[in-house]
């Protein structure tokens, strides 16, 4: 392993809990995806945006009790819950399915696609959050890119279990699947806290601060995202990404729709773009993501993805054909998994605790489809005006570029608030919203 990767000794048996936990998580998302696409589909792409909107508004309610579980109880016991949680909703849906009449099936879809929406950023970013909870800044930069590597796999798998088994087995037969592999999420995430106090110089510490609440508001995920020019950043990082990969889904569902007339063909295409992108993604994280971020830095690495988009829709603005279309979506998210993901993670290991669980799920959630929105309505908009692929194109290269420069602002404040960090000796508070902000005032998007 260490031929792969700067990995220490002591840091094995973590990274091993690590890999099993972010496997069954995205191998359980990957089974489900290609049906939540195929429904969406089927359920018209004229009602996509409505479904988009739908999942907004389904993450805006869960938002506030999910900060109040972190408020209430120690890591311990809310992660557990929320996972269960999913698994169970996953189970009513597989019995819906099995007991509905053929009518039923279409609204049915509708609710899957919305609740399947809210579910995939929900579980990874509550990894995500335990993730930076264990490892440090400095731990994050050397081994993110290889965990997420775990991720792949595990979208590999579940991806390649639908791709081989949708025309033949029910689907209410893979959402029970999906469902297992939830609960042997948990089982991973326990022996990862475990092991945690083994990772810090100061092991009594640690394990105070896995087994105490955190403690703060409910709405505190809201209200210090918006007080912090650092978060507000990442939250335009992650809308800007969100808007663009919109543009890019409803080209992709339109192709689908037009291309495979039949349900079981195009959950099997979605399914193996799916996999062609997870494939791709692997080799990237086994051997380059993480000698690319020690090489270059935070912010240039996080620039690469807006890069690349900048000429991928270029690309698609001078010839928007169907290869060009797929082709950009499988390098993009590939890009997006591989680079710009583990390495956006390692943008919370410097903020205090309750930001990493509360402001980093409004994040991940509520900012995220709040992209998906705007790009939704977007897209919809050019369409009723009669434009095409080369439009959307064309306005997505600009918001590419000011993405690109959000990343390059965010690697710098990161190394600031590192080495203020790092010369307090303690994470109980960073300067992200008090002192850097008086020395650096270029910010991106404020």
């Amino acid at each position: 392993m260490q031929r792969l990767i700067d990995v220490r000794a002591e840091e094995v048996p973590a990274l091993a809990w690590s890999w099993a936990y972010i496997f069954s998580i995205l191998a359980a998302y990957y089974v489900l995806r290609p049906i939540r696409d195929q429904m969406g589909v089927a359920g018209g792409i004229e009602n996509l945006p409505w479904l988009f909107t739908g999942t907004l508004v389904g993450m805006l309610v869960l938002s506030v009790p999910f900060a109040w579980l972190v408020k209430t109880l120690p890591r311990a016991r809310f992660v557990p819950l929320t996972y269960r949680f999913f698994a169970a909703n996953i189970l009513l849906f597989a019995l819906a399915l099995y007991l509905a009449e053929p009518g039923a099936e279409l609204w049915i879809g509708r609710a899957f696609f919305v609740w399947l929406s809210i579910f995939n950023l929900f579980v990874v970013s509550v990894f995500w959050a335990t993730i930076v909870d264990v490892f440090s800044s400095e731990q994050g930069k050397r081994l993110f890119g290889f965990i997420a590597a775990g991720a792949t796999l595990g979208a590999i798998s579940g991806s390649a279990v639908t791709a081989i088994l949708a025309r033949d087995v029910p689907t209410w037969v893979l959402l029970v699947g999906a469902a297992l592999l939830l609960e042997v999420a948990v089982f991973s995430m326990r022996g990862l806290a475990r092991l945690s106090d083994r990772l810090h110089e100061t092991p009594a510490a640690a394990r105070a601060a896995a087994e105490e609440t955190i403690g703060g508001s409910a709405l505190a995920g809201i209200t210090r995202t918006f007080r912090s020019p650092y978060l507000l950043n990442i939250s335009l990082f992650l809308l800007l990404f969100s808007v663009t990969s919109t543009f890019l889904y409803f080209e992709q569902a339109a192709i689908a729709k037009k291309s495979f007339p039949d349900r079981g063909a195009q959950t099997a295409f979605f399914a193996g773009v799916d996999l062609l992108t997870n494939l791709l993604t692997l080799g990237v994280q086994f051997f380059l993501t993480g000698r690319i971020v020690r090489r270059i830095g935070v912010g240039p690495t996080l620039a690469l993805l807006p890069a690349a988009s900048i000429l991928g829709f270029a690309a698609l603005a001078a010839s928007p054909t169907i290869t060009a279309i797929v082709v950009f979506q499988v390098l993009r998210r590939a890009g997006n998994f591989a680079i710009a993901k583990p390495i956006r993670e390692v943008l919370f290991t410097v903020v205090p605790r309750e930001d990493r669980y509360k402001a980093k799920n409004f994040i991940d959630t509520v900012v995220y489809r709040t992209g998906d929105q705007l790009g939704a309505w977007t897209f919809t908009g050019i369409a009723a005006l009669g434009l095409g692929s080369t439009a959307v194109a064309v306005m997505a290269v600009p918001l590419s570029i000011a993405w690109l420069l959000n990343s390059l602002w965010l690697g710098r404040r990161q190394d600031l608030m590192r080495t203020a960090t790092d010369e307090r000796g303690s994470d109980e508070e960073p300067p992200s919203t008090r002192g850097l902000a008086s020395r650096d005032t270029g910010t991106i998007g404020r």
